[in-house]
């Protein structure tokens, strides 16, 4: 994949951003039905009020949404819209599969399928951002939109991972999209899991979070009406719909592809000989595509919720540092991969 450097400040590193995303906002984005709905003056009061909170509440991911818009040569309203495309809208073309557990050394580890529209397969990055003020990171990103919220890894060794979610109800609030932004900004788990379960929020997503040294993954369902918090201790799999308990009142939009996708993942977990999860095993399940015509792996150019998966990545997290990998066409060998060394 493209890979990308950038440094500054909030506006700088947001208007790099921009510049990488130009070609393909101008070629692709403005021109889907997706671009059209969430910009439609229908929404200008939700809007309003989205803008009020991220610019009152997080001045500098607004002034990162500034640096975006500038960069993409793009009116600010609308780069800000697209960035809240699943606060006003029930659906949205960005899908993803996750799974984690433990090896059987203790290692946490954390696989992601990233899925999004095909067309943007070849416009996609992974950006490392060094702010002048700020933590590091290193996050897939499309253009046109901020990171956090594909997957991401920071200098503290967070890693986090996410899943759309498509509620049906999405209250006054923030952002998901800042809100994803905003934990990548975390040192601990709490801290991260603090800012994601605020009441305050609109549109909502699934997290998987975890932290190098830890010995702890959580799967975070968080939305305006409820958040839920679980601990993993045992290989888990999470699609794009709310599966916890404690949400089963909250009414959300399942797809074809999202059910058949846990029910694999389900399938998956149940036959695995032991209780522990390898990263070659997190792979595997990534590139299944047992369950056609809706399989976990996405490559059909006609799929029913345009989506593909753009990427994989397979994080895997111990004492001191998160090794990880980005997989695409070719399953066998990572595209790229790096490691995150994390002072103790």
């Amino acid at each position: 994949m493209k890979t990308l450097t950038l440094q500054g400040s909030p506006f700088a590193t947001g208007q790099q951003l921009g510049q990488f995303g130009y070609t393909a906002w101008h070629r692709f984005v403005v021109n889907t039905p997706l671009w059209r709905s969430v910009t439609s003056p229908v929404h200008a009061p939700v809007l309003a009020q989205l803008q009020a909170a991220v610019y009152e509440q997080f001045p500098a991911i607004w002034q990162e949404l500034e640096g975006l818009a500038a960069g993409l040569d793009a009116p600010f309203g609308s780069v800000f819209a697209w960035n809240c495309r699943g606060d006003l809208v029930p659906s949205t073309s960005d899908g993803c599969t996750t799974v984690a557990g433990f090896t059987a050394q203790g290692e946490q580890v954390i696989a992601h399928n990233e899925d999004g529209y095909p067309q943007l397969f070849n416009d996609c990055a992974l950006v490392t951002i060094q702010p002048d003020d700020g933590v590091a990171f290193t996050s897939f990103a499309y253009p046109g939109s901020i990171c956090g919220h594909t997957f991401s890894v920071n200098a503290h060794g967070i890693v986090n991972t996410v899943n759309n979610i498509r509620a049906q109800h999405r209250p006054p609030g923030l952002p998901r999209q800042v809100l994803a932004r905003a934990a990548l900004n975390a040192s601990t788990l709490d801290e991260a899991v603090a800012v994601l379960t605020q009441i305050a929020r609109a549109g909502a997503f699934h997290h998987t979070l975890s932290r190098a040294g830890e010995n702890q993954i959580l799967s975070v369902e968080a939305t305006g009406r409820g958040c839920s918090v679980r601990e993993i201790t045992q290989v888990a799999g999470h699609a794009n719909h709310l599966v916890h308990p404690a949400l089963a009142n909250i009414e959300q939009v399942v797809t074809g592809s999202s059910a058949s996708r846990q029910q694999r993942l389900e399938q998956w977990r149940s036959g695995l000989p032991e209780k522990a999860l390898s990263p070659d095993e997190a792979l595997a399940i990534l590139s299944d595509t047992q369950s056609e015509p809706l399989p976990v792996y996405r490559q059909d150019p006609q799929d029913p919720d345009d989506e593909n998966t753009l990427a994989t990545a397979v994080f895997t997290l111990q004492r001191g540092k998160v090794g990880w990998q980005v997989y695409r066409g070719n399953r066998n060998n990572p595209e790229n991969q790096g490691v995150v060394l994390v002072p103790e």
